[in-house]
Order: C-alpha cells, then structure tokens, then sequence
C-alpha cells in the first residue's frame, strides 16, 4: 500500500485472495526484505525440468543479476541503519555508500533520489489495490473491494515480526518533513489511480466527482489507519493488540464508507 512500502517481510500473508506478498503494503516503511521468491509449484506437481545443459530454471536470476539484488540489498540495509541511527535527513548519500561498501554514484544507479530508499517509486500496492478491484464479485462496490482490502493489508502491520521494523521507520518518517511530503505525494497518485480506474469502469464523464470522491475516501481511509499504527506502535503497543485495534477500527471506517455520512455527525 504507500506511501507505502516497507517492513513487513516478503513472505507475510495477505488479506485473504489477493495476490503476493510482494503487494503488501507497509505504511511507507523501509523496504530492506528480500526479493519476493518465485512461486512455488502446486502440491503434487512434476518439478520443473533442468534448461538443456544444465541451464538454469526459467524466471532464476543469473550470476550478474543476483550479484545486483546483493549490492541493492546492501545499499538499503546500510540505510535503513543509517536512517534508524540518525534520522533520514542527517544522512548523506555518501554515507549510505561507504556503509554498502559502494560508490556513491552506484547507489544512484540503483535509486535516482534519496527519497526512493524508503518509498516505491511505483508502490506494488497499486497494483494490488486495482486488482481488488477488477476483481470484486457482482453486486459488490468499489469502496467495499478497495476498503476491505486497505483494512486487511494495513493491519498486517500487527505482526509480531514486523513490529520492530514498524516502530523504527515510523520514528523515520515521522522525523523528515522530505518524506512526508514525499508519502502524501504517493497518497495521491494511488488516489488518482483509483480514481481513473472507477472512471473508466463506470463510463464517467469527464470531470465527474463520484469516482475522485470514492478514490479520496478509500485512500483517506488507508492514511488514517497507517496514522494510527504509527501512533500506536511509538505508544509501545505492538503485534496482536496492534492487529486488532486496526481491524477494529478499520471495520468502523468501512461501515462507514459503504453506508454513507448521511446519517453522520448531525447537528443535535
């Protein structure tokens, strides 16, 4: 999901059928985790069989491109470090390099800006978001697929092994005014993404507000409950109780979106 990216490991479990762990969205947190496996074949199956020669599997990286992954794992664990020990903005690029045990000019080649070792530039949660979407049930709403979603990824940040991490970068982000202009800038391009796809699914007409409207509540939907979680886990509560709070009040938002604010804060 985000800002929205990046401390829950690769192999933690979606909201039920959605699609890998790699889409999980973290409340913009460090992405330091490994690569997201290749799937694994269905129980029962044949095991795939060898290249001629011995060549490797289809979809295995090479000598060259693990050797990549390796020095971007490196650059990203030295800043995360780095970022945890002293804030995002006290931290050069340079030092992030000397901490790799790299150039500074191949941390660039990796990430273009600085702001891109902490967020996605194209967050796998759009992805994920949009194919909730596409493929919600007949008689089911936008804000039904999108909310239920949004409520189940972010409250995989109540994992107990990702509660570490949470606090950490929650403190990083917290600390930067950069990477929280930076997050809200993210926040919009989901926003936006959404927006177009419920436009075009609808057959909308160009500048109609009902799919920004259904777009901006989802989305502020998701920034709420990534608020909370920092607020939370920096108050020291973590994992379970964590979970449960953000599915709570999760639901609450929800019920909200899918029955309307007509009924909501009436003047008595």
């Amino acid at each position: 999901m985000t800002g929205v990216a990046h401390a829950l490991p690769r192999t933690a479990p979606l909201p039920a059928g959605e699609t890998t762990p790699d889409q999980a969205p973290t409340g913009a947190l460090i992405r330091a985790v490994p690569s997201v496996d290749p799937a694994p074949a269905a129980p029962g199956a044949a095991p795939r069989p060898a290249g001629r020669r011995g060549r490797k599997a289809a979809g295995e990286p090479g000598a060259r491109e693990r050797k990549r992954q390796e020095t971007r794992a490196r650059i990203v664990d030295a800043a995360a470090d780095l970022f945890a020990e002293r804030g995002f903005d006290a931290v050069s690029v340079m030092e992030i390099a000397k901490r790799a045990g790299v150039v500074e000019k191949t941390v660039f080649n990796h990430f273009p800006v600085k702001e891109g070792l902490v967020f996605d530039a194209d967050p796998p949660m759009r992805a994920a978001l949009l194919d909730a979407v596409r493929r919600r049930p007949a008689g089911e709403s936008v804000s039904a697929a999108a909310g239920s979603f949004v409520v189940g990824a972010v409250s995989l940040l109540g994992a107990p092994e990702v509660s570490g991490g949470v606090a950490r970068m929650a403190r990083v982000i917290r600390g930067s005014r950069t990477l929280q202009v930076r997050e809200r800038e993210i926040l919009g391009e989901l926003t936006d993404a959404l927006a177009g796809l419920i436009a075009e699914e609808t057959g909308a007409l160009p500048h109609a507000v009902e799919p920004w409207l259904a777009a901006h509540a989802v989305l502020g939907l998701y920034a709420s409950l990534l608020d909370l979680a920092r607020d939370r886990v920096l108050s020291g509560v973590t994992g379970p109780e964590l979970g449960a709070e953000l599915r709570r009040q999760g639901r609450r938002g929800l019920s909200l979106l899918q029955f309307g604010l007509a009924g909501y804060a009436k003047r008595r």
